[in-house]
């Protein structure tokens, strides 16, 4: 299983991520809302029984792909 949480995906920035968690509105929201959409899919993953189609499983994927750039994109702007 791969570890998708943010700070492996920019451990260069995990810093910063820790920083706009605790202090910025709009960069928590998005944070939790990846959170969530990582963890789903882990769940459904990880789960001996799938519970959730193909079809709904991939567009949590590009979710949490979209998201992971929405995320980088605010990292280096702010």
């Amino acid at each position: 299983m791969e570890n998708h949480t943010l700070t492996h995906e920019f451990p260069e920035l995990a810093e910063k991520i820790s920083t706009l968690k605790l202090n910025d509105e709009t960069f928590k929201k998005l944070y939790v809302n990846y959170e969530e959409v990582n963890a789903l899919i882990q769940h459904y993953e990880e789960g001996e029984e799938n519970h959730t189609t193909d079809e709904h499983l991939t567009d949590l994927r590009k979710k949490r792909v979209h998201l992971k750039d929405d995320i980088y994109s605010y990292l280096k702007e702010h």
